[in-house]
């Protein structure tokens, strides 16, 4: 009997997910059941906040005014359309003053402030057709859903004379969480099936192509766990629920996907199917562990942020990427070994197989061999190209999310944007200075400062608490509610002497704030990122050069990301067919995110070539050659997987609501870009110009990896196999003479 054939024994990790295969389908089975109850109903628990810096000054301003002048904050607007008569008509009047009233009277209702009581033409539109009763809901933001849920079906609508809509953040949160689990729905109803096609296309077999599909639905199911687990111990928000589903169905199929393609090549060697799950996993599982432990190191560097937007998105994704890697390394290689040659089944490809040549990575080969006979000319080509489409980030400007996040067919949008464009000097966008320990006589004279300030349209209050040292005031600025005029007058504001202690606070604020907090924590975000990557490509290919080359790559392989997003979502081309609404900036943790996300699924693409080349480079010494056969092994398979990733992404950017759009299509571009241009283009040809440098590291470097390094080309010696004929080939040479 052959080396090829004989039986292998088996032991360690592959021994335990192989010993009992269909016990494990059976567990597998029982873990998606009661993922599916434990996972039901979390959307409802996320919230859609989580910009603010905890700690900063806005943060702590805001808290103070909730306890001592909760009418300063609300979070729910009427607003009340006088269908014509004007908001001073006594019919009109009487009945705002009812609902105002009757919304006062609501035990969860504080703080209820509205036009017709105070008078104030900040509350009033400029043409006198409608006004505003604004109100304070009680709790936390679970709390405050539940409320607002509850109260905005009993105002909105007619009203005898006057026509009332509901807005206010409270509702614009409600209606974000209603529209994004809508969403995610339809997102995966566009992306399952496709995705199958896509699979069925890249294995021929109609089982193959079930495998990584099953292994991604029991990813999901196990993702919504997990988001409802964490839901417990943190808040998490609303867009966790869409970028865990994402990475939970497009990295568990990628993982799938190596692993079934490398299951099916050890089949194809003759070897048992039991014995072909052993070097699969040695090689394939290994590099699939290696590469979540990349992506999830990725998300982690979100931690250092202390915006809860941020962190619970790692919290999330880090959970729900070693989720992926469990299904594809416990839960398919049982089903593997059940399977069989029956893998191959199904064959729907039957009829391209003539014209599909015998030897399918052939056409990456030639590029690679192309690529690298001109190496100089396409490393300047592809950079020169990426740097130009990136070009537009350095005019981004930062924002918050807003109503405008919303459709312009949500209510919550339309009242808000009523106001923005009817009531006079951004009301919504008020700056408020919360004073403590200040007498009234040092109130006057602050006010008086504050009044003359550049851009400064008027200034209200002060507002003082009964039997209480602590005020506020109110500073309505000419600009926007955040724009960079805005912005400048908050740190104008903050550096404005006061005899007390003065704390500053409003959407501007926040953002000031929000952005001070990134602009802190990004050099150690980017420093985690590049550190885990340098040590962990090291460990895989004992290089010192490539892991320079994977943190440099990859991030340049993102600059066609950010440049769209700036060219698209903030400059507002393409916000037609794309159905959205532009509003000047970008949300100031979407980049941070965008970025994380997105440099480890590059490095996840990276890792499976990466591997391939080492594991041949260890085999035959020939760098060049094995350059041409890790693309050739794997350029299909990366572009495959990139495709579909891409799929899942495209549905989530369907949404309708617009930061979920972004980050859904702007994750697409940059997998596809990092696929089909960086690794396919810019990896082989800088390799090239590296020569065998690139795989040079010291004496005590080489000693620790060969102790400690992990390496996909790591078969047993108990588990011999036939070289493969293109193996046996000499490669063709790169340089023509």
């Amino acid at each position: 009997m052959s080396d090829v054939n004989r039986e292998v024994p088996i032991g360690g990790w592959v021994r335990v997910v192989t010993a009992r295969p269909r016990l494990t389908l059976l567990l597998a089975l029982v873990f998606a059941g009661l993922a599916l109850v434990a996972g039901s109903g979390v959307g409802s628990r996320l919230a859609s906040g989580g910009w603010e810096a905890p700690g900063s000054q806005s943060s702590y301003a805001t808290d103070a005014l909730g306890r001592h002048f909760p009418a300063s904050q609300p979070n729910l607007v009427l607003l009340v359309d006088s269908r014509g008569a004007g908001v001073d008509t006594p019919a009109v009047t009487a009945r705002a003053q009812d609902l105002a009233h009757k919304l006062a009277t609501d035990p969860d209702v504080t703080g209820v402030t509205s036009y017709w009581s105070t008078h104030s033409p900040a509350l009033r539109a400029k043409d006198g057709g409608s006004a505003l009763i604004t109100a304070r809901l009680r709790g936390d933001d679970d709390a405050v859903a539940k409320e607002v849920k509850r109260l905005a079906p009993a105002y909105e609508g007619s009203h005898g004379p006057v026509g009332v809509s509901v807005g206010g953040s409270a509702e614009v949160r409600r209606e974000l969480q209603t529209t994004t689990q809508d969403d995610l729905v339809r997102a995966e109803a566009i992306a399952l099936p496709i995705t199958l096609v896509l699979l069925v296309m890249v294995f021929g077999s109609a089982v193959a192509a079930m495998l990584p599909l099953g292994v991604g639905i029991l990813a999901i199911l196990g993702a919504s766990a997990v988001l409802r687990a964490i839901t417990e111990f943190t808040d998490v928000s609303v867009f966790a629920e869409n970028l865990t589903t994402a990475l939970g169905l497009g990295l568990a199929i990628d993982y799938a996907l190596f692993i079934v393609r490398r299951f099916r090549e050890e089949l194809a060697n003759g070897r048992t199917p039991r014995a072909a799950v052993a070097p699969t996993l040695r090689t394939a599982g290994r590099t699939v562990l290696f590469s979540a432990l990349t992506v999830a190191a990725s998300l982690s560097a979100m931690l250092v942020f202390p915006q809860y937007f941020l962190r619970s998105l790692a919290y999330s994704g880090i959970a729900v990427v070693l989720l992926a890697a469990a299904a594809a390394l416990v839960v398919l290689p049982g089903a593997l070994v059940l399977l069989g040659d029956r893998v191959n089944a199904l064959d729907l490809r039957r009829l391209l197989r003539r014209r599909s040549a015998a030897d399918p990575g052939a056409g990456y080969a030639r590029i690679a061999r192309t690529v690298m006979r001109r190496a100089p000319l396409f490393v300047v080509g592809v950079v020169a190209g990426l740097l130009v489409l990136g070009l537009p980030f350095l005019q981004v400007k930062f924002g918050t999310a807003d109503d405008r996040q919303l459709p312009a067919s949500a209510e919550a949008h339309a009242v808000q944007q009523h106001i923005r464009e009817e009531f006079p000097g951004s009301p919504d966008g008020a700056i408020t200075v919360l004073a403590e320990r200040a007498d009234r006589a040092e109130l006057t004279d602050y006010d008086r400062k504050l009044a003359a300030l550049p851009g400064v349209v008027r200034v209200d209050g002060p507002y003082t608490a009964a039997g209480s040292d602590t005020a506020y005031v109110t500073v309505l600025p000419k600009g926007e509610a955040v724009d960079a005029g805005t912005q400048h007058l908050v740190r104008q504001i903050r550096a404005l002497p006061a005899g007390f202690h003065a704390s500053v606070t409003g959407q501007a604020a926040v953002l000031v704030d929000s952005k001070d907090a990134i602009g802190a924590k990004l050099p150690w975000a980017a420093g985690i990122i590049a550190l885990v990557t340098l040590v962990l490509v090291f460990l895989l290919t004992g290089s010192v050069l490539i892991p320079l080359q994977a943190v440099l790559l990859n991030a340049l392989s993102l600059t066609a990301m950010f440049g769209s997003v700036v060219w698209v979502f903030q400059d507002g081309h393409l916000s037609g067919p794309l159905n959205f609404i532009a509003t000047g900036s970008i949300e100031t943790t979407l980049p941070v995110l965008m970025f994380c996300v997105a440099f480890g699924l590059s490095m996840d693409y990276g890792v499976f070539l990466l591997s391939r080349i080492k594991e041949e480079y260890d085999r035959t010494g020939d760098h060049e050659s094995a350059i041409v056969f890790g693309l050739k092994r794997t350029g299909g398979l990366i572009t495959a997987a990139a495709v579909i990733l891409a799929v899942v992404m495209v549905a989530i950017g369907t949404s309708r609501v617009t930061n979920t759009k972004m980050l859904g299509l702007g994750l697409a571009l940059a997998v596809l870009m990092d696929a089909m241009v960086v690794r396919t283009l810019l990896v082989p040809a800088v390799m090239r110009l590296t020569g065998r440098a690139t795989w040079w590291a010291p004496p005590v470097l080489r000693r620790f990896h060969e102790r400690f390094g992990i390496s996909e080309g790591g078969e047993a010696e108990d588990t011999p196999r036939a070289p493969r004929p293109e193996e046996r080939r000499d490669p063709e040479p790169v340089s023509g003479s």
